[in-house]
């Protein structure tokens, strides 16, 4: 079926996007038209359900609620990975803003009230 085709390919390319380009501002654009025409496409689906019914039928699916149902399922797989990416991507931040602070405080360390020499002046 040309359906297991399309959905095939559009994970491969959901996976190799990401996996390129992930943190740019080009592939924030792409993410936004992404989203964007996905909603278009619900909305055409809620105002037009026997046009997309056609339109599954022309790409091998049943129903036109399947074809909805395997759009969510890759969107789903897309939202997922770009969730990851960015909370991989925070956490390495963190860990350059912790070694960042610990290489500050170890070059120019603060005097404490223990250097003194024990007398109280």
């Amino acid at each position: 079926m040309l359906i297991q085709y399309l959905l095939i390919l559009a994970v491969v390319l959901i996976l190799i996007f990401f996996l390129r380009h992930h943190g740019t501002s080009r592939s924030g654009a792409t993410v936004k038209l992404g989203f964007a025409l996905f909603l278009v496409f619900g909305v055409f689906a809620v105002l037009a359900p026997n046009q997309v019914s056609r339109l599954a039928s022309l790409v091998g699916v049943g129903r036109g609620t399947d074809l909805v149902l395997y759009a969510m399922v890759v969107a789903f797989g897309f939202a997922t990975i770009n969730t990851y990416l960015r909370f991989k991507e925070i956490e390495l931040r963190y860990a350059r803003l912790a070694r960042a602070i610990a290489l500050r405080s170890a070059e120019s360390p603060e005097p404490s009230d223990t250097e003194n020499d024990g007398t109280l002046h």
